[in-house]
C-alpha cells in the first residue's frame, strides 16, 4: 500500500523555523495536503515532539519523533526514533554535548517552545543551529542505541551535508540516505542505499503535498522504519 509521508520539517523551536510553524498548524497542513507520515526534526532539540504528537491524536497522520543532530564535523544527520522516549533519550545526551552558545533571537530568530494549544510555554536560550561535540561516528551509535534510524540528511547540497563536507559518505553502516525536493534522484544511482526526499519545510507552505511515498504493509511505525532498514 502506498503512503505519503514527509520525514523532515522544523517547528517553531528552530530558530531558522518561521514561528507559524506551530504543532497545530503543522499537524492540520499535513493533512490538507494529504500526508500519512510526518517527522518533525528541529536542530538539535525534541522540545517540541510532544505537542506535535498529541496535536495528531484522532487523525489520520503519525508523527515520527525526530530531530536533525549536527555532527562536530557539521554534517546534518536526520534521525528517527520509534517512540518519544527514545528521541528523549538520545536528545539528553545531544544537549549534554552542545557549545553553550546563547542565541541572538534578533539575528536567529526565536527559538519557541509551545503546547498542545500552541500557547508559548517556553524559549530555549541556547543556539540550537550550531554542530555538537559528538562527531558523526558517535551520532550514529547514539541514534541506533536509541532504536532510531540515522540518516544522512540532504546529500545532494553544498553546506551541512555528508558529501560536501567529507566528500564521500563512509561505509559505516548507514542503510537509507535523504535528497532535497529539488535533487535528481538519476545522479544518485551509484550510492546504492535507499532514497528518500523530504522538503525540510521551515514554513507551512513548503510541507511537501502527497508526492513522495512508502510502499509498506500497512500504515504504523513499525512497518516504515522496517522499509527503510
Amino acid at each position: 500500500m502506498k503512503f505519503y509521508y514527509d520525514l523532515h520539517i522544523h517547528s517553531c523551536l528552530s530558530p531558522c523555523g518561521d514561528e507559524d510553524m506551530t504543532p497545530n498548524n503543522i499537524v492540520n497542513m499535513s493533512l490538507l495536503k494529504g500526508l500519512d507520515f510526518i517527522a518533525v526534526t528541529d536542530h538539535n532539540s525534541i522540545l517540541n515532539l510532544e505537542a506535535v504528537i498529541n496535536c495528531s491524536k484522532n487523525t489520520d497522520v503519525k508523527v515520527i519523533p525526530g530531530m536533525e543532530i549536527e555532527t562536530s564535523e557539521e554534517i546534518h544527520m536526520l534521525s528517527l526514533f520509534p517512540n518519544l522516549i527514545d528521541a528523549e533519550n538520545c536528545y539528553d545526551t545531544v544537549s549534554k554535548n552542545m557549545l553553550g552558545i546563547k542565541n541572538r533571537p534578533d539575528i536567529f530568530g526565536r527559538q519557541l517552545i509551545m503546547n498542545d494549544n500552541d500557547e508559548i510555554t517556553g524559549i530555549e536560550d541556547m543556539l540550537l543551529v550550531t554542530a555538537t561535540k559528538l562527531n558523526l561516528d558517535k551520532v550514529k551509535l547514539l541514534v541506533e542505541n536509541n532504536h532510531g534510524i540515522c540518516i544522512p540528511a540532504h546529500i545532494d547540497r553544498n553546506s551541512y551535508s555528508i558529501i560536501s563536507n567529507l566528500g564521500t559518505i563512509p561505509d559505516i553502516g548507514f542503510s537509507c540516505v535523504e535528497l532535497s525536493k529539488n535533487a535528481d534522484f538519476s545522479q544518485y544511482n551509484n550510492y546504492f542505499y535507499k532514497k528518500i526526499r523530504n522538503s525540510d519545510a521551515h514554513y507551512l507552505e513548503d510541507i511537501f503535498e502527497a508526492d513522495n511515498y512508502v510502499d509498506i504493509e500497512e500504515k504504523s511505525i513499525e512497518c516504515l522504519f522496517s522499509h527503510l532498514k
